[in-house]
């Protein structure tokens, strides 16, 4: 979920209210809600609604003074030709996606290794989207693509219009530098499209009905072949509609020879089943349900796994590990086949990223959410890892790496350090820096420290305060507190120039929570805060919120929460649960509605995360902390600012309509903007992009710095 500030209200500062709904309102229900209108995402009542609502937040923050400023040097930085221009290794050269003022939509353009490490690259334009767009007529929003080994010449790229999920899949070849007269051509929809060779390809889609799991995705895979109507392709494997969804993968080498090819449902959330496509029948992996293959390296295929295993008569692997099989004795038998220990995390430490080169495996590690990088080798029978000297203290990414070589690319990062991206030639052992980005914002007068804080049932969450040197300590430093906590993703240290700039420069602190339910310490972590133990993660969120107040490094007066998706509906059980610890709260796309998000937009994907409304012990819990159903009378919440997109397709924006109209009619203020194009991004470009972070800083700046 993809990718992510108040208190008392100034007397000077516009709210908005909306005069024509009810001002008072009982407790929601399922079975009593006045706003269901809101979820037909292209009603006209629906539409003319958030239109007014946006013509409000617009007239109420764009006239403030600080406003034209904010949105001028974030578009400036955002459009900066002197960002790093990250790569992909190719074949073929070195490719990028870059947007900026010329090219708003992007370009996906190609160099070569030498001319990219001169200040000035020079490179060779694949594919224009804009100059593509305005020919065809249409909003396109580029998603990637894949193109096929080992010759990548033929790519299938994805196009999304408005940035929704739902993508059309046409063919390209990069060296006519066009797109294939009568070659693969898949209308619009959630999908996922795998290569076999270059006349087959092996498609998840909507075929018709019954084709389509309650969250909305495909759960039949056909193959296509070249110049074949799309209703005369051949089914070769059928999930469950009461799946999340089904994928078809190709499973190949780094010469790009296949290896196997098969297809993984997804049961729930996080559960998994492998099939291969045999010659027969399907042969189902006798893998765990929490384990994921990761690829091929050194000869022997990759799982890491999200639970502790032990392969029957084998040996036990701990959750969070990654594992190995020799590929020749698993293809040969997949079912017997003895798997090997590659990785096992320690006490508090985490696989953050992997990629497999010509040769070796190069692992980046988590270690109490700081970033270390690694290369291991099979040798005589087991891996045995080496260490990469990058700089410690920071986030370390793992951008690229090469197939043909044992060539791969860093990102190395912090709060106050601006991004650097790394070289590092495994065989030679070469590592030098490449480029790194321009300061964005004066970090010299701001520290950055690592608290922890007590959690309601003891435990510590850990959390980073990056604060002014000048702080006093007596509660007066206006604060936002950042968190996520679900779906196994981790929050980390990171350069945010436009953060620095807007926020931190103004003499201002930034905080990020490391909450249960994140993946900061691997699958425990994530458990921990999960479906029945949700209410964890909140408890966790606020006891940062609380121990910040303790130190007086803020005042509630001063503090304010951001997050975004699942962010957003820990931001939403924040100011219903405390409101009186916050002044400001920005809201994006957010859950909120959570006795019916399995209803609206992918939600029904994601009740391994929540649980499932419609059995009623899950219920139970869920509606103890669902923050559209706790906006009740009587209660003052800090005036929120809640951000959506018509085209997110996957939280759907009537979670956000949903919870701006209640507030209204309970006659509290509120802000409300839904970007049309955007999906679960909330902006489809970098102007919208720079809009939107324009608006959330003039709201932040309005709660939290002036009186």
């Amino acid at each position: 979920m993809k990718k992510s500030l108040l208190l008392a209200t100034s007397l000077s500062m516009t709210c908005l209210t909306s005069a024509a709904l009810p001002q008072k309102l009982p407790a929601a229900t399922q079975a009593d809600d006045p706003f269901l209108w809101l979820e037909e995402i292209e009603g006209p009542r629906a539409l003319a609604w958030a239109r007014a609502e946006n013509d409000k937040t617009l007239g109420a923050l764009q006239s403030d003074s600080r406003y034209q400023r904010f949105y001028q040097e974030a578009l400036t930085m955002l459009q900066a030709k002197d960002r790093i221009p990250y790569v992909s290794f190719g074949r073929r050269g070195l490719n990028n996606f870059w947007q900026d003022e010329n090219y708003v939509r992007g370009v996906w353009r190609r160099t070569t290794f030498e001319s990219y490490r001169a200040q000035d690259p020079r490179w060779d334009t694949i594919l224009d989207l804009d100059a593509l767009a305005a020919a065809e007529k249409k909003n396109w929003v580029f998603k990637g693509g894949s193109c096929l080994p080992p010759e990548e010449r033929l790519c299938l790229l994805e196009l999304s219009e408005g940035g929704k999920d739902a993508v059309f899949v046409r063919e390209f070849d990069a060296d006519a530098k066009a797109f294939v007269t009568n070659g693969f051509d898949l209308p619009e929809g959630k999908q996922n499209v795998s290569w076999i060779d270059r006349d087959t390809i092996l498609i998840a889609r909507d075929w018709g009905e019954g084709t389509m799991t309650q969250a909305g995705y495909p759960f039949v895979v056909k193959e296509l072949k070249r110049g074949q109507p799309q209703v005369q392709a051949r089914e070769v494997f059928r999930g469950e509609p009461t799946d999340d969804g089904t994928v078809p993968f190709v499973l190949r080498d780094n010469e790009g020879k296949v290896h196997a090819t098969g297809a993984m449902r997804t049961i729930s959330t996080f559960e998994y089943e492998y099939v291969l496509f045999g010659p027969k029948e399907p042969i189902k992996l006798n893998l765990p349900k929490k384990a994921t293959m990761a690829g091929i390296a050194s000869g022997r295929l990759l799982v890491t796994l999200n639970e502790e295993w032990t392969p029957s008569g084998g040996t036990r692997f701990a959750a969070g590990s990654m594992i190995s099989y020799d590929l020749a004795e698993w293809k040969q038998d997949p079912l017997r086949a003895r798997p090997s220990l590659v990785f096992t995390p320690g006490p508090r430490q985490a696989l953050s990223g992997f990629s497999a080169t010509r040769n070796l495996l190069i692992l980046t590690i988590l270690d109490n959410v700081q970033g270390k990088a690694f290369v291991y080798k099979y040798d005589q029978g087991a891996w045995r890892a080496t260490s990469i000297p990058l700089p410690e203290n920071a986030s370390i990414g793992l951008p690229a790496a090469s197939n043909e070589t044992d060539e791969v690319m860093f990102t190395v990062s912090s709060f106050l350090m601006p991004t650097s991206l790394w070289y590092f030639d495994a065989a030679t052992e070469r590592l030098e820096t490449l480029k790194t980005t321009p300061p964005r914002f004066n970090a010299s007068r701001h520290v950055v420290e690592q608290f922890e804080a007590t959690s309601r049932d003891g435990t510590r969450i850990p959390y980073f305060l990056v604060r002014p040197k000048s702080a006093r300590f007596d509660g007066s430093t206006p604060t936002l507190l950042y968190g996520y906590g679900g779906f196994q993703m981790p929050l980390l240290p990171s350069y945010a120039g436009l953060m620095g700039r807007l926020w931190l420069e103004q003499g201002n602190a930034y905080v990020v929570a490391n909450l249960r339910g994140g993946g900061e310490f691997g699958p425990r972590w994530h458990e921990a805060g999960q479906a029945a133990t949700k209410q964890r993660t909140w408890d966790d969120f606020i006891a940062v919120a609380e121990d910040l107040i303790r130190r007086e490094v803020t005042s509630p007066r001063r503090l304010g929460v951001v997050g975004g998706s699942q962010g957003g509906l820990l931001v939403g059980t924040a100011i219903t649960q405390r409101p009186d610890l916050f002044n400001a709260a920005i809201v994006q796309v957010p859950l909120f509605d959570m006795l019916r998000f399995t209803k609206l937009g992918a939600g029904a994907s994601w009740t391994g995360e929540y649980g499932d409304p419609a059995i009623p012990e899950q219920r139970e819990w869920i509606e103890a902390y669902s923050p559209y159903q706790k906006l009740v009378p009587g209660k003052t919440y800090p005036v929120p600012f809640i951000l959506t997109a018509t085209t997110d397709d996957r939280v759907h924006p009537a979670h956000g309509r949903k919870a701006a109209a209640r507030l209204a009619a309970l006659g509290q203020p509120y802000f409300y903007y839904e970007n049309i194009d955007g999906g679960h991004s909330a902006a489809a470009n970098l102007i919208e992009n720079a809009r939107r972070v324009a608006l959330e800083y003039t709201y932040a700046s309005r709660r939290l710095v002036h009186e």
